[in-house]
């Protein structure tokens, strides 16, 4: 009897494992990615085609000799931040992507997909700007890195960066082989090698959702002296740009020498 139930709970754990992991990877790309609402805001921009796919890029502060790209966290809405950031750079053209399937962009996110299209940005970018930081937050601190790794930058600032979304899945969901089953790794660490630009990784004290050992793993990888860090004291993941000293101290790394 014990046999047959030991039997019965072995074929449960099996059949609920495999089921749980189907849905994990089927749906894998609607865990990581939450597409912002398009917003209509007073700044211009212009749209970047690929296909039939259209991706809109947000114009602030327009007419600076230096620009700055800025690639957002995977729920965070251009929109709403191009207010905020035009007021705290104001000295930068900033360049605001709506990653594919958010705000004012068509098609779906990948990261394939964004990757493409945050160079094609830059080199529309250096058209028109000699001189070319650019900043990256959470998610976008892969897109940020991977940009920096095949273009010329000037800067390169890092808010809550991780290093691979393969370790941070594999850190949430421990029992599933999230290296094989990922579509989407995000694997920033490995672009850090061809990164010649001085960076700036901000972390928040209280991060609950990149924690503070895949930042220092980043940290780690760089070259020594390449990389200037600072913690952003009582705050977290979400509400680090809600203190005042967020924007100063990008302020004075990116306005810097």
């Amino acid at each position: 009897m014990l046999k047959r139930l030991s039997k019965i709970a072995l074929m449960a754990f099996v059949l609920g494992y495999v089921a749980i992991g189907a849905l994990l990877y089927v749906k894998q790309r609607d865990i990581l990615y939450h597409p912002t609402p398009d917003i209509q805001t007073d700044y211009k921009g212009f749209v970047l085609k690929d296909g039939n796919v259209s991706t809109y890029i947000h114009i602030l502060n327009e007419g600076h000799k230096n620009a700055i790209l800025y690639f957002g966290g995977n729920a965070e809405s251009m929109a709403k931040s191009s207010d905020y950031i035009a007021q705290q750079l104001p000295e930068f053209t900033c360049y605001l992507m709506d990653y594919r399937g958010y705000g004012s962009s068509t098609g779906k996110p990948s990261e394939e997909a964004i990757y493409k299209d945050a160079l094609a940005l830059y080199d529309k970018v250096k058209e028109k700007h000699a001189r070319i930081s650019i900043g990256g937050r959470s998610l976008g601190t892969s897109v940020a890195a991977y940009v920096a790794a095949h273009r010329e930058v000037i800067k390169l600032a890092l808010i809550t960066p991780f290093d691979s979304i393969v370790s941070i899945a594999q850190e949430r969901y421990p029992l599933y082989p999230a290296s094989l089953l990922l579509k989407d790794t995000y694997k920033l660490i490995s672009y850090v090698k061809d990164i010649k630009a001085k960076t700036f990784v901000v972390m928040a004290e209280y991060d609950k959702v990149v924690s503070k050992s895949h930042s220092l793993r980043l940290i780690k990888a760089f070259k020594k002296g390449q990389v200037v860090t600072t913690v952003i004291k009582n705050r977290g993941h979400i509400d680090i740009s809600d203190d005042e000293r967020y924007y100063k101290i990008m302020q004075d790394f990116i306005g810097g020498g």
